[in-house]
């Protein structure tokens, strides 16, 4: 299979997984849908508990969620024996080819799970237009995983057809629940990353460049802690006894206007948003308990420490001035990270070897939070070099719209720079290991 043909796969892989996305730890589907592909090639492939640690997963769904998404996994034709593996939602798969001769340990992660949001219906959606739509009602890839899952689906094909002419092991990571910033410290304690000397990871979009730019390496990472916050109040008849009540909803209301005006930090970006908010149970009642979902972010993780500190400030005197008892929950993160400069090299050089004609530029920001920023940190502390790339595109809509989409020359940009760089870097080490010979 030519570089071209691997592209075209790619781009109908992509669509396909769109149709069905699943939110973290509920991609059964999805690693299902990986496994088929790869099981027609000599990968040793890890799934469930094998792939990803239970103890270190962050914000996992109930299990009446989990079990509702097994059924519907059920339904759709994924093997009993194989939703057995992921019964708890230890979703995600790791795959691992050694072609038996000495050379680097490259690793890749391509991020598999999706939003809970209802994807647009109208014709100028290119998805909708297109017939590939989610086929799952308040579920939705709006942010590029399908088209990171069929990119390392192209690689490992890529990687598994040349392999006689490659050296050294590959590991293939598809990484469940990165939204939240859940699932990646639970692949960085399984120990994939352990001895790896390259780390690959990138995005698709981020900013308006043209399909065919990229990024060799990524700034402006923001670390970020996901909370759930609940106030418990007591219950009252509003008209007859409102004294007796003590109203939770208020205390959620005043911490959530509160914290959004937390002064920003002189030192850097700073952010913090609640995103949703549940309270009270009738018009007439005084609400006893509430509920808001937030997040702090930074651009250093010292940063986001400052915006924590004093969200939890605030959330401590929201409850003392309703007089009602508060309570968190960790529900995941993402720390700072900086990409080796070593990249913006080793990925110029893969380019003009490959006569792809993509432009490639040295930095582009991210501006968000991504929680690959564990993978980083790991490969580097071994002494590893890591880089996460952006792969440009004109957006229909921002990231985590009802309407996002992105130009899919874009997939076919990054298979071509993946294979690249894998290419460059065996051909590195054979050049190495031939003048140690003479």
């Amino acid at each position: 299979m030519d570089i071209g043909t691997l592209q075209d796969r790619a781009v109908d892989l992509r669509r396909m997984f769109h149709r069905v996305p699943e939110v973290g730890f509920t991609e059964f589907i999805t690693t299902y849908e990986i496994y088929i592909v790869l099981k027609e090639m000599d990968f040793t492939l890890s799934i469930g508990g094998e792939a990803i640690s239970r103890e270190h997963r962050y914000g996992v769904p109930d299990q009446e969620t989990i079990e509702a998404s097994r059924h519907r996994a059920s339904e759709y034709g994924v093997p009993e024996e194989f939703l057995e593996k992921m019964a708890d939602g230890t979703t995600g798969l790791v795959a691992v080819l050694d072609t038996g001769r000495p050379g680097p340990h490259i690793a890749m992660r391509s991020d598999i799970d999706g939003l809970p949001i209802m994807e647009a219906e109208d014709a100028p959606h290119a998805p909708a237009a297109g017939g590939y739509r989610s086929l799952h009602e308040g579920e939705m890839h709006a942010c590029g995983h399908d088209g990171h899952i069929s990119i390392g689906l192209a690689v490992a094909a890529y990687i598994n057809q040349n392999q006689d002419q490659l050296s050294g092991r590959f590991t293939l990571i598809f990484q469940p629940a990165e939204e939240g910033g859940r699932g990646a410290r639970s692949i960085v304690e399984k120990g994939w990353l352990d001895d790896v000397d390259y780390f690959m990871s990138g995005h698709l979009g981020i900013n308006e460049h043209e399909a065919g730019t990229i990024s060799a390496t990524t700034d402006q990472f923001l670390a970020s802690t996901k909370l759930d916050v609940s106030f418990k109040g007591k219950s009252a008849h509003s008209g007859v006894e409102p004294n007796e009540g003590k109203n939770a909803l208020l205390a959620a209301a005043s911490a959530s206007l509160h914290l959004h005006s937390i002064a920003r930090h002189r030192d850097g970006a700073t952010r913090v948003n609640v995103g949703t908010l549940n309270a009270g149970s009738g018009r007439n009642v005084v609400a006893d308990h509430s509920e808001l979902k937030m997040e702090t972010r930074g651009e250093t993780n010292a940063l986001n420490d400052y915006m924590l500190s004093e969200a939890e400030r605030i959330l401590k005197a929201s409850a003392l001035l309703y007089d009602v008892e508060y309570g968190t929950e960790f529900m995941g993160n993402a720390i700072g990270a900086e990409c080796d400069e070593e990249w913006m090299d080793i990925i110029k050089t893969a380019n003009r070897a490959g006569g792809n004609g993509i432009k490639v530029m040295d930095v582009m920001p991210l501006k968000a939070s991504e929680d690959v920023t564990y993978m980083i940190d790991h490969v580097q502390k071994n002494e590893g070099l890591a880089t996460f790339m952006i792969f440009a595109s004109p957006l229909a809509a921002g990231h985590h719209h009802p309407s996002f989409d992105f130009d899919e020359q874009a997939i076919r940009t990054a298979v071509s720079v993946y294979t690249s760089i894998i290419l460059h870097l065996a051909n590195i080490h054979l050049e190495k290991e031939n003048t140690s010979y003479e």
